[in-house]
């Protein structure tokens, strides 16, 4: 490929370093040492070279250095999907402990909705990271099939960049026309050969406190269960109605059944959560409950407006109903979300 003169320039950081001209000898004096001719320089670069090819291939990590000033000047490597499993350090040894359990949480949302996600994979992307999780985690951002031409680029750049991304193709984008139960269907057919304990439904409105999640699905059977926050809002019963739209789980076994049953495949319009919830109880499914309120909660309302929602508490592991920016950086920051941040000369943040 040709490279312009800007190339070059940009490059300059990068170059690798060549072997200058050799000089002309000089002349000796009456003093120096006489010249030597081919065959006695050939005789003394030989052994040195045959020992730079035995070091080369005998210590090969020593020259992992260049890999590394390679990959600074331009090369990238494939960014992997959101997920959580019990992390290490590079060098270290592979932790012993296994994860307690499996969760695929599943976002359910728009493909237009990119700053949103933005949003969410540096919520969930820092929780993640933070090493601290007793279960494996893998978040998807869910939509049903691309229907705009930017959108048939756009999201490729995130699945390339990201690798997060399930597409319905069997669904048209909607909220309460059977994409839910698209998703419950897809999960089970695409893990089949690596199954999760749990698969997790959520909105792209909810802020989820990952280590509060676990430790509290954790204590849920791994058969037969139905997770979430029970409506109506005034109910604790979690075998009266449903759970809540707002983020509600299924053990495995019950989202494979989800994907077989004509009980489900014959009722996927109407609100999702209660749809969810009238398959189970017709099928005799979900016997195995939890009602995670008040932990779980929408975003502090006066009564009057929202009667699910409440104050922030210690204890939250959700938080629902957050529509705008300013809603999401409130209750961040009631969660010290950004504690981890050090001081730097870059930025000054009061």
């Amino acid at each position: 490929m040709n490279r312009s003169s800007n190339d070059d320039e940009d490059d300059d950081d990068c170059v690798e370093l060549e072997l200058l001209p050799a000089m002309p000898p000089a002349k000796s004096s009456k003093h120096g040492f006489p010249k030597l001719s081919a065959s006695s320089k050939a005789l003394v670069l030989l052994p040195l070279l045959l020992l730079g090819f035995i070091y080369l291939f005998v210590y090969p990590k020593e020259f992992e250095l260049q890999e590394l000033m390679m990959s600074s000047c331009g090369q990238t490597t494939a960014a992997g999907a959101y997920t959580a499993a019990p992390r290490r350090l590079a060098g270290e040894p592979p932790a012993s402990r296994k994860p307690d359990f499996r969760l695929l949480i599943g976002v359910l949302t728009r493909a237009d909705n990119y700053e949103r996600r933005h949003l969410l994979r540096m919520v969930y992307g820092l929780q993640l990271a933070a090493g601290d999780l007793t279960a494996h985690v893998d978040v998807r951002f869910v939509f049903c099939r691309l229907y705009k031409d930017d959108q048939r680029v756009l999201v490729p750049l995130e699945i390339l960049r990201h690798g997060d991304i399930i597409v319905l193709d069997e669904c048209e984008e909607n909220l309460n026309g059977g994409k839910t139960y698209a998703f419950f269907s897809a999960a089970a057919r695409l893990y089949a050969d690596d199954p999760y304990d749990y698969v997790m439904k959520a909105d792209d409105d909810i802020f989820l406190r990952l280590p509060r999640l676990l430790a509290s699905l954790g204590a849920m059977p791994r058969e037969d269960a139905y997770y979430g926050a029970t409506i109506p809002c005034g109910s604790m019963d979690p075998f009266r109605e449903y759970m809540s739209g707002m983020a509600y789980a299924l053990s495995w076994d019950v989202v494979e059944w989800v994907a077989t049953s004509d009980v489900p495949r014959n009722r996927t319009v109407g609100p999702e959560d209660r749809m969810t919830g009238q398959w189970l109880r017709l099928g005799g499914r979900g016997k195995n409950r939890f009602n995670a309120k008040p932990a779980m909660y929408d975003y502090p309302l006066p009564a009057p407006v929202d009667k699910c929602s409440h104050e922030f508490i210690p204890d939250t592991i959700a938080v629902h109903r957050l529509k705008d920016n300013p809603r999401w950086a409130e209750t961040l920051k009631y969660f010290n979300f950004t504690k981890g941040l050090e001081p730097s000369k870059f930025y000054k943040i009061n």
